[in-house]
């Protein structure tokens, strides 16, 4: 597996509240990107707890373990980030509100396994088609889904970026959790919405699978701020390729 990751923080913001990393394990990848939100620099304490402490957990597996393991694995260890985060919300007047979406994914050689809160996104690709994994969890996500609103109205609407669950927002939370096989051209691609609400599905896909790998990221970020760069821009990328080990990944 090949593996690289890149964050902006746009145009217009002042703070980058993104973060991205991607963590290797016995050749099994660990890719996240969250999304943080909160006044002050509340978002981007929420983010980075969120990707650094499940890194950190991550590192702690000493065996590989079965599928069904890693599933569990994964949805109580974002339970334990999501505890983490709110009760530091809670302890400290600063930091009151703060909450970060999350989208990781463990990447074995045959099967993802992903856990999402929130509105970034997951999206799998091959050179003839892509589709995205996650649903988001978003005020414009659940109109479409209800057949209130089409897909072409939700890029637009002014409601576009209000999200139904994150991290550190509540004491509980329920994470989706997928299970899904991929194969040797296949790619991953992890973002915040801050791409994914300035670039289609489209012009992801045609990126991703017809640039040299060295410059997907660059280039994927580069569009988005052509468009404005409102939001911070963060996305990681996984790709499937014939080699049994996993590179280091780049940045």
């Amino acid at each position: 597996m090949e593996c690289w990751f890149q964050t902006d923080k746009g145009k217009v913001r002042e703070l980058n509240e993104d973060a991205v990393n991607i963590f290797a394990n016995d050749n099994v990848v660990l890719a996240i990107v969250a999304d943080g939100m909160g006044g002050h620099q509340a978002g981007d304490v929420a983010s980075k707890l969120a990707v650094n402490n499940l890194g950190d957990y991550w590192s702690e597996l000493t065996n590989q373990l079965e599928v069904d393991s890693l599933k569990d694995w994964l949805k109580t260890t974002i339970q334990k980030v999501n505890h983490l985060i709110y009760d530091q919300s809670q302890a400290n007047h600063a930091y009151q509100g703060m909450g970060t979406t999350i989208v990781a994914a463990i990447c074995l050689k045959e099967t993802l396994i992903i856990g999402h809160v929130g509105d970034s996104r997951a999206y799998l690709m091959n050179p003839s088609e892509y589709k995205q994994v996650t649903d988001d969890h978003s005020l414009v996500g659940e109109l479409v889904r209800t057949g209130q609103l089409s897909e072409e109205d939700a890029q637009v609407h002014p409601k576009r970026n209000i999200i139904l669950k994150a991290l550190g927002t509540e004491s509980e939370i329920e994470p989706d959790i997928y299970h899904i096989t991929w194969q040797e051209d296949e790619t991953l691609l992890l973002c915040s919405d801050g791409l994914s609400n300035k670039v289609s599905d489209e012009e992801m896909h045609e990126i991703v699978m017809n640039t040299p790998d060295e410059e997907v990221s660059e280039k994927l970020v580069q569009l988005a701020n052509d468009r404005g760069g409102e939001d911070n821009i963060t996305l990681a990328i996984v790709k499937n390729d014939a080699e049994g080990e996993v590179g280091e990944p780049s940045c």
